[in-house]
């Protein structure tokens, strides 16, 4: 692999839910105060690693560093926890899969129960199922959980990160395997020509928060959003729903449900791919958002694109991308950063 796949394993695995992504926030500082000019963190916890350049013009790029996740809403009198989503979860995913439970003194292994099949009633079988009815087993006495466990702790799931074939899987791909090529970007830039923010965001999972609130702080000039998006290039799709393939480059959006791209913007994107033998593929996904949307108009009109990262399987602990794209990923974003000059003219 042309880059460091030991650091995408640990960006990963680092847990981190909407508002508390405190753990995944130290190891991106500690990234961006190695490779930017200044490092600062806002009242919501964004975190913007600033290189300065030598004009007046501004670049934002956004990554956003929360996963999906759950709070524990309520601990029964067996000690079995039930679950609040933070993020978009299929609840179809979830039996029977290992979390970690984040309680203020310690994380604990927890499972995620699933009745054996053998013993469920007709009306069970075709029950449709809800995050609300999932149940976590710590295999702990219920006193024992009382004392521990508190209602708005968190729960992440628990799962590595690793190499298969080409691929790779785990859970948080989105959007940590993103996040991870801004802060490789961050490093290779050197003396650009305009001044560029890399920030890593919150809250993006519940509503692009952190974003929203960033465009307003910062107010760029020019703002790309970096994230997954679908690749539903698996058996029981038509071609046309595939959205992205793995292995055919990184994405350029031209959609979604939060944004509409700049035409201006996505074509240079384009250029700078072919300039550079990058490989790339047009991008147009039919429902869902991006932290482009959350600069689009926050502060003002402003012209804003995105670069996706092919991914399968979203928002499960199978999230896979192909090697090949985030290299294509990592190289399209530095290119695109080292050759904006401020003078581009992105007005409609």
């Amino acid at each position: 692999m042309d880059f460091d796949f030991d650091r995408l394993k640990q960006l990963t695995e680092t847990s981190g839910v909407p508002g508390y992504e405190d753990r995944i926030r130290a190891l991106v500082r500690e990234d961006l105060e190695s490779t930017t000019d200044s490092v600062r963190v806002d009242a919501m916890g964004n975190v913007v690693g600033t290189i300065e350049g030598e004009g007046d013009y501004e670049v934002a790029v956004a990554a956003h560093m929360d996963e999906i996740g759950f709070m524990v809403r309520h601990v029964n009198d067996e000690g079995f926890l039930q679950l609040d989503a933070l993020g978009g979860w299929d609840p179809r995913v979830l039996k029977a899969q290992r979390v970690t439970v984040h309680a203020e003194d310690e994380d604990l292994t927890g499972v995620i129960g699933s009745v054996p099949p053998h013993t469920l009633t007709e009306e069970q079988k075709k029950k449709e199922p809800k995050v609300e009815d999932v149940y976590v087993d710590l295999g702990l006495p219920a006193e024992t959980v009382e004392e521990t466990v508190s209602v708005g702790d968190l729960v992440t799931m628990e799962q590595t990160t690793v190499r298969m074939g080409n691929h790779v899987t785990g859970k948080a791909i989105d959007d940590r395997v993103c996040l991870f090529a801004m802060l490789e970007a961050a490093r290779r830039v050197e003396n650009p020509e305009v001044t560029i923010h890399f920030a890593a965001t919150v809250q993006e999972e519940v509503g692009l928060r952190g974003a929203q609130a960033l465009g307003v702080d910062l107010d760029p000039d020019l703002a790309l959003g970096l994230d997954t998006t679908v690749a539903n290039d698996v058996p029981g799709f038509d071609p046309a729903d595939h959205v992205t393939k793995l292995g055919e480059g990184a994405g350029i959006k031209l959609k979604d449900s939060s944004a509409i791209a700049n035409p201006k913007v996505h074509r240079r994107l384009r250029r700078v791919a072919e300039d550079n033998d990058i490989a790339y593929q047009m991008e147009l996904l039919p429902a869902g958002g991006t932290d482009t949307g959350g600069f689009q108009n926050t502060y003002g009109a402003k012209p804003v694109g995105a670069i996706s990262m092919p991914t399968r399987y979203l928002h499960t602990v199978t999230e896979s991308v192909h090697e090949d794209d985030v290299v294509a990923y990592i190289d399209l974003l530095t290119a695109f950063l080292e050759s904006e000059t401020g003078e581009f003219d992105y007005t409609l």
